[in-house]
């Protein structure tokens, strides 16, 4: 009795849940394998870096010493916006301020005809429309534009339509999003994240509705898979021969397709709450590494005693043709770092009182300011030169597809309570990534369950995106399928509901 009364508000469940979970699966399914090919807008690094001039030596650059530079400055950077060498600064708050390189002076806030010049520098020979101040829109929900709103949005008349936002304080662009990808969107990210529903950056009703969404099409697929094997025969048939109990054809296919996909639709949706950290469950805990201690001073008070036309002479001479330098340091130590339009760098650092450029940090060096990030902690030491289950570069379309993952890195294992795991940059001489063990189960409760996206599967190109296609298609069908069966379930229970009442009423 207690077996078939549990069963029974299983099948009740599943029934009642999957009215509404069906048709946010199915959105889901088809955003997701538009997501496969078209990612949301952004503005990755090689981008960025490729619509920028070299940085030249005439007329560059007043030293950073006649630049009224904030105290608490954390990254100073030379680099050039519509044509015009510029210090940029971002202060301790993370709020950006801007600088003529050629005089030193302060620049205002980027008005309309310097958000026109930087747009039709980033975007040579088009026509540019400027369209106004908005505070955020569709495609500008991330936090990390949130220092430089209200943005300036810029529509290009450029063969892709594209259009830009740039901020409203350094006039620098900040994205672009050509029509074609815009479109795409309506039926790709933009839908597969619930963002009608998103009004900022910050949304916590946003969230909620999509964390209980998740959790809810969760139980839908979990009751429905124990239902779908209950309700088959593995062994012998129902009396109509086949194995099972559903002779109309919408009720069949929904079941057979069930137990096909069962698995994947649990583990899509399933990963799918989980990139919503619910509850803040994957939030790193305890002691952090100390980035402050491995740095060992800011740009701001510790300076490689070099102008930049010295820095960017001495690049030329080693062939480098950088179009950004910044001041950085590490243990103490400052040194430059160039980047060209490849987003390929180069260190340039004062070596036994000679000023060098260098490819990379030794690995001698890097370990030695290592130890700062968690004094005494390091328990193990490896040199990858190959991508590991947490250090992995994307393809641009894909959400972290902006993300910077050179080879070779080294890897720091922690020895504290919460096994942290820091990856060194030697190109940049930069934490690259950090986890914690939390974050690292998070890492496979959610990326690798919701993109399969361990190295070698991502190495095999076509032939993953052709499987987890076929598994979509799987999963839509199986959505369909319920959508059809909800319809005519609601059809029946309103036609029961107005004859009752009819009847109350006779």
């Amino acid at each position: 009795m207690m077996t078939f009364t549990f069963k029974r508000l299983l099948y009740q469940l599943h029934r009642w849940t999957g009215i509404a979970a069906c048709v946010l699966m199915l959105l889901w399914f088809i955003s997701g394998m538009v997501m496969l090919f078209v990612g949301y807008p952004k503005l990755t690094p090689w981008e960025r870096l490729g619509a920028l001039p070299q940085l030249q030596l005439a007329g560059c650059c007043q030293p950073l010493a006649q630049v009224d530079i904030p105290v608490d400055a954390r990254e100073i950077m030379l680099t050039t916006l519509a044509g015009t060498p510029v210090y940029r600064v971002r202060d301790g708050a993370g709020h950006p301020r801007l600088f003529d390189a050629a005089s030193g002076q302060r620049l205002p806030p980027a008005s309309r005809d310097t958000a026109l010049a930087s747009a039709r520098a980033f975007v040579p020979g088009a026509d540019a429309q400027y369209l106004g101040l908005l505070q955020e829109d569709r495609w500008t929900h991330s936090r990390s534009l949130d220092a430089h709103r209200p943005l300036h949005q810029v529509q290009m008349m450029d063969a892709a339509q594209t259009m830009l936002y740039l901020s409203s304080v350094t006039g620098e662009v900040l994205l672009d999003a050509p029509r074609e990808q815009r479109l795409w969107n309506f039926v790709g990210a933009w839908l597969h994240w619930v963002y009608p529903l998103r009004n900022h950056s910050t949304d916590p009703v946003w969230s909620w509705i999509v964390i209980i969404a998740s959790a809810a099409a969760t139980l839908t697929a979990l009751t429905g898979t124990l239902a779908g094997i209950w309700r088959w025969r593995f062994k012998g048939r129902y009396k109509s021969g086949a194995r099972t109990p559903y002779r109309e054809s919408w009720m069949r296919w929904h079941h057979v397709t069930g137990l096909l996909f069962a698995g994947i639709v649990c583990a899509w949706i399933f990963s799918g709450l989980m990139s919503m950290n619910p509850l803040r469950i994957f939030d790193p805990q305890g002691q952090r590494p100390d980035l402050a201690a491995w740095q060992g001073g800011t740009p701001a008070t510790v300076r490689l005693a070099v102008t930049p036309p010295q820095a960017l002479k001495l690049l030329a001479e080693h062939g480098f043709r950088a179009v950004e330098l910044e001041w950085r340091v590490l243990d103490g130590q400052p040194y430059l770092l160039a980047r060209d339009g490849a987003a390929r760098t180069r260190l340039l650092m004062r070596q036994d009182g000679q000023l060098v450029v260098r490819e990379q940090w030794p690995q001698e060096q890097l370990l030695q300011a290592a130890d700062k990030l968690m004094p005494g902690m390091v328990e193990g030491v490896e040199w990858l030169t190959s991508h590991d289950a947490y250090y992995y570069g994307r393809e641009p379309e894909a959400m972290m597809g902006a993300m910077e993952r050179r080879l070779p890195v080294l890897r720091l294992r922690f020895s504290d309570p919460h096994a942290n795991w820091v990856y060194l940059d030697p190109y940049t001489g930069t934490v690259a990534l950090g986890l914690d063990r939390r974050q690292r189960v998070s890492r496979w409760l959610f990326s690798f369950l919701h993109s399969w996206d361990l190295p070698p599967l991502l190495r095999t190109g076509p032939w993953r995106e052709a499987v987890l296609i076929l598994l979509s298609l799987g999963g839509t069908l199986l959505s369909a399928t319920g959508i059809v069966i909800g319809w005519r379930r609601l059809r029946l229970w309103w036609r029961a509901r107005a004859a009752r009442q009819a009847g109350g009423q006779g």
